[in-house]
């Protein structure tokens, strides 16, 4: 039997019960998720009427997320992978709930609202790792990465719905959007519930030795260069990126543009992420590793430039939509690639690792995007992004590691085939 035949044997995604489940609950909480995500800014800054105060908060989360990431990793190689994700949603419910009663009686506090940030960023680092932990043991190698790029389209989806229901749920009441996310949380934690994850063995290690299983993740990472080598170019490309956007959102409000085309700009590169997800699985096999990543990455890094001569925000919408359109087809083969080559003993450090990595650049980009606004225009600024996204995609060209792709892709679906442990139905 061909291998193309017994792809053909492999019933579509849409008929595997598990991950319908897991995909199903995740794109109600995630909705949730945004809702609360916007108007969390606008509430801290209507209760305070301190930008100081919002940008603590953001960064309260931000940062409790960047500080458990390692841990959570090693926790969720430890525990129960579905009891992790199911508490995370527990722990988000509980916190959000004390928000709407605080914002319902009007007695809502900084130290309250900093508590709750801090909470959904210690959830998400938890959750994230054990989702995608679980997911090559809900679906076979095969389909592997078409599940990677459909929950990034759900991803995308959740935050281009969630974010334009937010403003409207908050001129509602403060509390709205708030509670709205525990209703979708509530209903997300009740079909995860339905997931079946084939069992694992569970260690109730003293937590003592927590550090020596962080260390034993990073030290597999470091020396598997491939892993190693993904990571660091990752980095470069989402600082760089990130940078980019906060430049890109100040040189449309110094150029006249209005608030309403701003929010239509974001909304198509939101819209372009949802499509390049949906397009990257046949990209995926279509193209060879090397090329899907490193193609992307010249095409992004050309088109980077293009802002200086764009002068409507329409026009730039369409821009970062062709590049947002791109950017799911490297990112599925880069998360394809590290889920198979790592053994599931170790798939929620490695993400928590990665999480940790591009979190940290996610963190970085804004402020040096915002601190070259200050020193330099904004069209030097944008080729220095450029310039930046250059150099990372010429070593990422040259580099050996990368360009071995195509052989090491081909050895992982073999790897892929002799660990799997079956897939739940």
């Amino acid at each position: 039997m061909t291998a193309s035949q017994a792809n053909s044997m492999i019933p579509p995604l849409s008929r595997n019960r598990n991950y319908c489940v897991l995909w199903g609950s995740q794109a109600l909480s995630e909705f949730g998720g945004s809702v609360a995500g916007l108007a969390l800014p606008l509430m801290v800054l209507a209760v305070t009427s301190s930008p100081a105060t919002v940008g603590l908060v953001l960064g309260t989360s931000a940062a409790a997320s960047l500080l458990v990431g390692l841990p959570a990793g090693a926790l969720v190689d430890r525990w129960d992978r579905k009891t992790v994700m199911l508490s995370c949603e527990v722990a988000d419910v509980v916190s959000t709930i004390s928000l709407v009663i605080a914002l319902w009686w009007g007695v809502a506090s900084v130290g309250h609202i900093l508590l709750v940030a801090a909470v959904w960023g210690v959830c998400g680092a938890m959750f994230e790792p054990a989702e995608e932990a679980c997911l090559p043991n809900l679906v076979p190698g095969e389909q592997l990465s078409t599940a990677v790029s459909m929950n990034a389209a759900r991803s995308s989806l959740a935050a281009l719905l969630g974010t334009a229901a937010g403003g409207f749920l908050f001129a509602l009441a403060r509390f709205v959007p708030f509670a709205v996310d525990v209703l979708t949380r509530i209903m997300g934690f009740f079909a995860l519930l339905f997931l079946r994850v084939p069992p694992r063995e569970v260690r109730p290690e003293p937590l003592s030795r927590l550090g020596h299983e962080m260390a034993s993740g990073l030290r597999w990472m470091w020396r598997h260069r491939p892993i190693r080598v993904i990571g660091l170019f990752a980095v470069g490309i989402n600082l760089f990126l990130a940078a980019y956007f906060v430049i890109i959102i100040v040189l449309a409000q110094a150029r006249g543009m209005a608030s309403g085309e701003i929010g239509i700009m974001v909304g198509m590169m939101g819209v372009g992420g949802i499509l390049g997800s949906l397009l990257a699985p046949r990209l995926y096999q279509r193209l060879s590793p090397y090329l899907a990543i490193i193609g992307v990455f010249w095409v992004v890094t050309l088109l980077t430039p293009l802002a200086i001569f764009i002068g409507n925000g329409y026009v730039m919408g369409m821009l970062l939509a062709a590049m947002a359109l791109l950017a799911p087809t490297a990112n599925t083969t880069v998360s394809t690639y590290q889920l198979l080559l790592t053994p599931d003993e170790l798939r929620g450090r490695m993400s928590s690792v990665m999480g940790v990595l591009i979190g940290s650049a996610g963190v970085a980009g804004p402020a040096l995007g915002g601190l070259l606004m200050e020193v330099i225009s904004s069209n030097q600024a944008i080729l220095l992004c450029a310039a930046g996204l250059g150099v990372v995609t010429v070593l990422g060209t040259i580099s050996p590691t990368l360009r071995k792709f195509p052989r090491a892709a081909a050895e992982l679906e073999a790897i892929a085939k002799t660990q799997e442990t079956g897939v739940v139905e």
